[in-house]
């Protein structure tokens, strides 16, 4: 059985939109057998990195001198298959999400190697992720929006020396709900994730035709920008009849 540990870093936890995908991600990789471990950066003491001395790599290698809710990360990922860091675009990262990825060094050995013009390390023997995942959603329009997040995952994937298995992506995520409804295409790009979970645990990557159908337009650019201002317009004019 594949052990996968997913971080939603979404602040609104289980009530975002990142959450509403995620959801279905996970129902398909349960579906293809996988035990799933879910942690919240937002809920858990997760402190940033202060050690610029790199203790956990010359000091005490593989220890982190800071004692916070990142002890029962670093002990599980030596039980796991799959990691899936689940990221809205928040300019570009969550603050508590920014510290958990930061607080990562650790379980990387140091011992580097240059590899297509590349500085690259690998995890620790102890650590057993075997390959990392993205899913990550934005409000704007474009898909490229998430460009930034899906970079800092897949270099984490290559400093690490592990695959990286995909990104799934989807832009204007509020597009897939109509007054709080989920759309039939909204329907439909769930079920795309949901394969898109059980083909990262059956096949170890996510195919990209999957992930061109979950990152499709829903609606013209144009007229997503025109009803976003609009929205802002009328959220303006209220605020200034309340004050």
């Amino acid at each position: 059985m594949n052990k996968v540990v997913v971080i939603n870093g979404s602040p609104r936890m289980e009530k975002g939109n990142t959450a509403m995908l995620l959801e279905s991600f996970i129902q398909g990789m349960e579906a293809a057998g996988a035990e799933i471990d879910q942690f919240f950066p937002s809920r858990m003491s997760i402190q940033p990195c202060t050690c610029g001395s790199m203790h956990c790599w010359y000091d005490v290698p593989g220890q982190c001198c800071i004692e916070d809710d990142m002890q029962q990360l670093y002990s599980l990922f030596e039980l796991t298959d799959i990691l899936v860091l689940a990221i809205p675009v928040y300019i570009p990262v969550p603050g508590d999400m920014q510290n958990l990825i930061n607080r990562l060094c650790p379980i990387i050995d140091p011992h580097l190697e240059f590899r297509d013009g590349r500085t690259r390390a690998r995890f620790r023997e102890t650590i057993t992720i075997s390959r990392i995942a993205l899913l990550t959603t934005s409000g704007w329009w474009e898909k490229e929006n998430c460009d930034t997040v899906v970079r800092i995952v897949r270099e984490l994937a290559e400093d690490a020396s592990v695959p990286f298995a995909g990104a799934v992506v989807r832009p204007h995520v509020t597009m897939m709900k109509a007054k709080g409804i989920l759309t039939d295409e909204g329907n439909a790009i769930l079920q795309a994730v949901k394969e898109a979970g059980h083909a990262l645990v059956t096949q170890g990557i996510i195919p990209d035709s999957l992930l061109d159908v979950i990152s499709r337009p829903l609606i013209a650019e144009e007229d997503y920008r025109r009803r976003l201002n609009a929205e802002r317009s009328l959220a303006s004019r209220l605020t200034g009849q309340i004050h």
